[in-house]
């Protein structure tokens, strides 16, 4: 287990996260057609919305908008090192709110708070349930959802 932990941060265990805290970012994502068409297309979203450039030119919203599953994945994968980094398993995503279109060219950021802690059935691991929030480079909220993981326990896992 020792090689394992040396992969990961020694700020992101269970013990670490306390209710209340608040986790600012430090990168972010611009949306490009890569993302957004690649996986419209993958996952057989028919919108034409989120991959017709010419039909939305001449809309209100001035071009593609971004397929809301690819603009929440983005900003989980933003909190992931953070927040997520040690987990044991992916409980639930739950309450998921798009809030604000987002666009190719935007840029995701994202900040998380810790909702709850509880102990799980595991002796090795916890539960931190976390609202992840993403935000555009205008700083407008574009997404929420709260992540619900199974997380190791600093106690059995951590180098010590």
């Amino acid at each position: 287990m020792g090689e394992l932990a040396k992969l990961t941060g020694k700020n992101n265990y269970f013990e670490d996260f306390k209710v209340g805290t608040v986790i600012r970012h430090a990168r972010g994502k611009t949306v490009t057609p890569l993302e957004n068409v690649l996986i419209t297309n993958l996952v057989m979203n028919t919108a034409a919305g989120h991959f017709n450039e010419h039909l939305m030119q001449g809309s209100p919203v001035g071009g593609v908008v971004s397929y809301g599953g690819v603009n929440f994945s983005l900003v989980l994968g933003l909190a992931s090192q953070d927040c997520c980094e040690n987990a044991l398993a992916e409980v639930g995503l739950d309450g998921i709110r798009l809030t604000k279109p987002v666009g190719h060219g935007d840029t995701l950021y994202a900040c998380s708070e810790v909702l709850e802690t509880q102990d799980s059935e595991q002796e090795d691991a916890g539960i931190v349930i976390f609202r992840h929030y993403g935000y555009n480079q205008r700083d407008e909220q574009v997404a929420q959802i709260d992540r619900k993981v199974l997380l190791k326990r600093k106690s059995h896992w951590a180098d010590q």
